[in-house]
């Protein structure tokens, strides 16, 4: 063979493995491009089915408040999620805490929602009852205040330690369930979206 050929034949073997290697690479940036779609679309997915569960314990517990008490059926039919992990966020029976915490706090609800028609409390953007005429507020109805508070606060804490969410975002899902479910007149605390402030208004 020539020293010609020879050198042909070296500069073939060359670009044939620098064609190869550049395929290869832009094979592994595709995948590395691709991969992290998925992940996101489940995280998104598990987000939405822990808040709807949040929101049923929610509904369960004002159901007892309220005294209404009948569960409503589960119509929600299962999300792939579900099938994935069937028991990570299972419908589970309250716990004796929470359920003497709600009984506790429908002893008391016609005294409270008394002390709301009066002015003399509002329902505040982290789910408490909240003093607002601290002029009409004795001794015995500051107890009734705490104690409501206290219950409240048994609660928020069992939902977001069952679904593994923060306090304040259970806090914040019930504030608006409570305010929503309060009479016309009573002092409530909210989001001014103008003012991107808090502030207190009667509904």
């Amino acid at each position: 063979m020539s020293l010609k050929n020879k050198k042909r034949g070296e500069f073939m073997r060359m670009a044939y493995l620098l064609i190869i290697v550049l395929f290869l690479s832009m094979g592994c940036a595709r995948i590395k491009v691709e991969a992290p779609k998925e992940p996101i679309k489940l995280d998104i997915s598990m987000r939405l089915d822990i808040y709807q569960h949040v929101a049923k314990d929610i509904d369960a517990i004002e159901d007892i408040v309220s005294g209404s008490g009948e569960k409503t059926p589960n119509t929600r039919q299962g999300s792939m999620l579900d099938i994935l992990v069937p028991n990570a966020y299972a419908q589970e029976a309250l716990s004796p805490e929470v359920e003497q915490a709600a009984l506790n706090r429908k002893a008391r609800r016609q005294e409270l929602v008394s002390l709301e028609g009066r002015g003399a409390i509002g329902e505040n953007r982290i789910g408490l009852a909240e003093i607002r005429n601290p002029e009409v507020i004795d001794v015995l109805a500051k107890a009734l205040i705490d104690a409501e508070n206290n219950d409240r606060m048994i609660i928020y804490k069992a939902i977001a330690a069952k679904n593994g969410i923060s306090i304040e975002e259970v806090q914040k899902m019930y504030a608006k369930k409570l305010q929503d479910g309060t009479g016309s007149g009573t002092q409530v605390e909210v989001l001014n979206e103008t003012s991107g402030r808090y502030e207190w208004k009667v509904k």
